[in-house]
């Protein structure tokens, strides 16, 4: 391996460890391929218990060489989804979290469950975690803001389902609805899912008024009974703080060989949900390195990142970590570690209830 190690590029680059039976130990990236490596074999390396004990088992690796650093994180985020190394911090969970889709990129939309994120001009709104959430979501909506629920195609005339009979749709197929009006609705229930609502309610309540006055009482009336319904619905959410719009908060509570994750979900103020993770053989594992490798593999997954992401410490090669969070997102994603305030108090709450997680296992 002495040998193998003088011919490696200094590049950025994925490199994995291996062992006897040429399973893999460890994957990794590096800004330098050649300096990272070598640093596993000086003797005058400083190796926590955990990389000691790995450098032990090591009998060859591998290496990829990438363009850049955010070309080695994504590389490396894939890689240990494929292989689960042993020394890498692993998060058990294959699932792929359920969002609500607006598809205004179609010209009738329609609000559907997907657990797939595309770039194709849709709205998504999530992660709801459980899932009960967006259940009760798409109930409300479809009783107060009935856009279609079907995925056919529109340009024939067809004859209404049983949907509009029971008038959870406006049965746009058949052109019972105009296409200004229709897109009146759409506006609501992006309205009510980004949680805009002051304007969503001065809207309906001009709405109501210009029913009443052109004497389209039952129109009128039925607005009336959405606006109830919406003060009543938001009355019942778990508004953490409005001016916080997007944020993950994210504690952690470790003991021995274990540590537990817990997210919060926020989202325009209001907490829709939380997920936790029990994590293995996190002993030794540098704060920093462990931060991001956790960030790294949670938004791995099909997840849209929030707008920020708050966390006790901050975790290594942030630079990189933040590009390619914005690269995933669209637009800049903070990391942020407060000092005070009501971010600190709800990280303060996560890692309590990460530490009651732990210990009720």
């Amino acid at each position: 391996m002495i040998e193998k190690l003088s011919l490696i590029p200094p590049r950025p680059g994925v490199y994995l460890l291996k062992g006897a039976k040429e399973d893999v130990l460890y994957v990794g990236k590096a800004k330098n391929l050649r300096s990272r490596l070598r640093s596993y074999f000086q003797k005058s390396a400083e190796l926590d218990a955990r990389k000691t004990s790995m450098v032990k088992n090591i009998k060859d690796f591998s290496y990829v060489v990438t363009g850049n650093e955010l070309e080695a994180l994504v590389l490396e985020a894939n890689m240990i989804k494929q292989y689960k190394p042993r020394f890498n911090v692993i998060l058990r969970d294959d699932k792929n979290y359920p969002y609500l889709k607006l598809t205004v990129n179609e010209e009738w939309p329609r609000l559907e469950v997907v657990r797939r994120i595309k770039k194709d001009g849709a709205l998504y709104f999530g992660p709801y975690v459980p899932a009960r959430g967006m259940w009760e979501a798409v109930a409300f909506i479809r009783r107060n803001f009935p856009v279609r629920p079907c995925k056919y195609s529109l340009d024939k005339h067809m004859r209404p389902c049983i949907q509009y009979q029971m008038g959870k749709c406006p049965a746009p197929c058949n052109g019972l609805i105009s296409k200004k009006d229709y897109m009146r609705i759409v506006e609501d229930v992006r309205l009510f899912l980004q949680g805009e609502k002051k304007e969503l309610l001065d809207e309906l309540e001009k709405r109501m008024e210009r029913f009443s006055e052109e004497l389209r009482f039952e129109d009128a009336a039925k607005i009336r009974d959405s606006i109830n319904n919406l003060k009543r619905a938001w009355e019942s959410q778990k508004v953490i703080a409005p001016e916080l719009g997007d944020i993950d908060v994210i504690g952690f509570y470790g003991e021995g060989k274990e540590t537990v994750a817990l997210i919060f979900f926020i989202r325009n103020g209001v907490m829709i949900g939380t997920k936790d993770f029990h994590l293995k053989e996190t002993a030794g594992i540098p704060t920093g390195e462990f931060f991001h490798n956790f960030i790294e593999q949670f938004y791995a997954k099909e997840i849209i990142p929030p707008d920020e992401i708050v966390l006790k410490q901050r975790p290594d090669e942030m630079r990189t970590l933040t590009a390619w969070l914005k690269d995933k997102k669209g637009r800049k994603v903070k990391i942020t570690m407060p000092a005070e305030g009501k971010k600190l108090e709800l990280l303060k709450m996560a890692e309590e209830n990460a530490g009651i997680i732990f210990n009720s296992r």
